[in-house]
């Protein structure tokens, strides 16, 4: 399956489980052949494939280096192992990578609609990941605020349903740069109708060895974790199939 995605540019799928063939030989004919039976990395019998069936939904995973996959292989990326996690579980998902490191919302604004006009069908879901970079350079809250709710007017205009990915301000910031910060995905996500993830880095932000020597952005293991964290609000934020 081909991948579409944008290339890791300025500073800033879950992986397939491996099956051995065990071969049972029961008579020299080689129609008297035991079929090949399929085993997990831990040596019991692994389940059946669920196969993958339905229309093809498309997911546009849009946002920074945290997307995109920043100094980890391509397969490694959010976008990638999510995609994969889908289709384990039946679903035809084709998750499109529209991360580009160093994005801030105002990159992300600029950015949005050449990404949706270039889509051959509109994405059955619109997972919106982008603050980071803006709390990385101190840019006021008021400003990443007015950059995101201006991407979700787009969006409720071409009828897009919208996941969002929350940031946390960490605490050195301040308290009330924190408190502002915090509350922009929350009522943003409420305003607009917008499902919502208050902290996606949550189940792994305290676990130093998930992340990479720049203590931002996660290890292939910890983008492992992050996707089964976060798998469930996936796919709750998909529609209905029609």
């Amino acid at each position: 399956m081909h991948k579409r995605g944008w290339s890791n540019i300025g500073v800033v799928g879950a992986a397939p489980l491996a099956l051995a063939l065990a071969l049972v030989a029961c008579g020299d004919a080689a129609e008297d052949a035991v079929p090949a039976a399929e085993i997990a990395e831990d040596g019991q019998p692994a389940l059946p494939a669920i196969p993958v069936m339905g229309p093809e939904r498309k997911i546009i995973a849009f946002g920074d280096s945290l997307f995109a996959g920043y100094n980890l292989d391509p397969r490694d990326s959010y976008p990638e192992k999510l995609e994969n996690a889908l289709r384990a579980k039946g679903m035809n998902a084709d998750v499109i990578n529209a991360g580009v490191s160093g994005d801030t919302s105002a990159a992300g604004l600029q950015r949005l609609e050449f990404t949706l006009a270039a889509q051959d069908v509109p994405p059955a879901l619109f997972i919106l990941e982008l603050g980071g970079n803006d709390l990385l350079r101190g840019l006021s809250p008021e400003e990443t605020k007015a950059n995101l709710a201006k991407m979700l007017t787009i969006l409720r205009e071409q009828k897009v349903p919208v996941l969002i990915m929350g940031m946390r301000a960490p605490p050195n910031y301040g308290p009330e740069f924190q408190a502002q910060f915090d509350a922009i995905y929350r009522d943003l996500a409420k305003e607009y109708g917008a499902a919502l993830i208050p902290f996606w880095l949550e189940d792994i932000y305290r676990e130093p060895a998930l992340f990479q020597a720049d203590k931002i952005h996660p290890t292939a293991d910890g983008i492992e974790r992050l996707v089964a964290s976060t798998l469930d609000e996936v796919e709750g934020a998909l529609p209905r199939e029609k």
